[in-house]
């Protein structure tokens, strides 16, 4: 979008430089008295530390260039809403809105639609009959390829409304079955870093994506099932650019594999909110990058 009717906004990337991010500001939903297993969380966050990291997220963000949207939702939302990754899904053109699968996460796509709407975001598309989607099950493998992880949060019949928008958009989209246990999104597996890099769990992949990414030649970083990956988020990050990320704190070995393949690392710490159950990459709603191609679907040429 150019900004002069609706809001500059777009992606059609997961790596070119970051421009645009949404996030929600946590409040009075985080003092639940339920069970946090009830809210699919590891445990209730302290309120005040998780505002203090959301603070200090905003600040590392701009020093880094990119644009903070804090949504401050009109009612209380559901405690998940901080996760904003997964409620909606930007196109070039404009915003997919989710559907939640877990009855926990019910309505928060309504809240995450109208901050969209406040910033003059155009939404394409939302979801109906049994369809289930969560953003952070749609990746941008290339400008012309999505890749939709079809499991427990994202099902077949969202892959199937959602394959037309995209194939109008000029884009491919390729269905990767996911893992039944152990793993919620497709963003918890593979991450891209660069055209042709890409952070990996390899045992949670399925053939199919392992034989794309090798006739793609685009190389991986094969994390190991440690605890630096599976409790601190050391692959949840968002990247700022080509061979530039943003990645939770305290996963030294991690960072030193990205490093080690001339990835520049910057961190933060989201101790609080990896205790609610998601990390960096989950609580930023990506709103716009800088686009690969231009409007007629033509790569730029720096990029041919």
């Amino acid at each position: 979008m150019d900004g002069k009717t609706w809001h500059a906004s777009g992606v059609d990337s997961e790596i070119a430089p970051l421009r645009q991010v949404l996030l929600s500001w946590p409040g009075e939903e985080q003092n639940y008295k339920d069970n946090p297993n009830d809210w699919l969380m590891m445990r209730r966050p302290q309120l005040d530390r998780l505002q203090d990291q959301c603070r200090a997220l905003v600040d590392v963000y701009e020093r880094l260039g990119v644009q903070v949207h804090l949504d401050r939702p009109e009612r209380v939302p559901r405690p998940n809403h901080i996760f904003q990754r997964d409620l909606f899904f930007m196109t070039p053109e404009g915003a997919v809105i989710a559907r939640p699968a877990a009855q926990q996460r019910a309505g928060e796509e309504r809240q995450a639609a109208a901050a969209l709407a406040r910033l003059g975001v155009p939404i394409l598309m939302t979801f109906r009959g049994h369809a289930t989607f969560e953003g952070a099950d749609a990746l941008w493998l290339d400008p012309q390829t999505v890749l939709i992880g079809v499991g427990l949060r994202t099902n077949q019949e969202a892959q199937v409304r959602l394959a037309p928008l995209l194939e109008d958009l000029g884009v491919q989209s390729i269905g990767v079955p996911m893992p039944t246990t152990g793993i919620q999104h497709l963003l918890g597996i593979i991450n891209p870093i660069d055209r042709n890099l890409v952070a990996l769990r390899r045992r949670h992949i399925h053939p199919l994506l392992l034989d794309r990414l090798a006739r793609q030649e685009i190389e991986t970083i094969d994390l190991p099932e440690d605890e630096e990956i599976t409790e601190r988020g050391g692959m949840n990050f968002v990247a700022l650019g080509p061979r530039k990320l943003l990645m939770p704190s305290n996963c030294p070995r991690t960072r030193t594999r990205y490093e080690e393949a001339g990835v520049t690392v910057h961190e933060a710490d989201v101790s609080e909110y990896l205790a609610a159950a998601g990390g960096i990459g989950c609580l930023t709603g990506i709103v716009a990058r800088d686009p690969e191609r231009d409007r007629s679907g033509v790569p730029r040429p720096e990029d041919s």
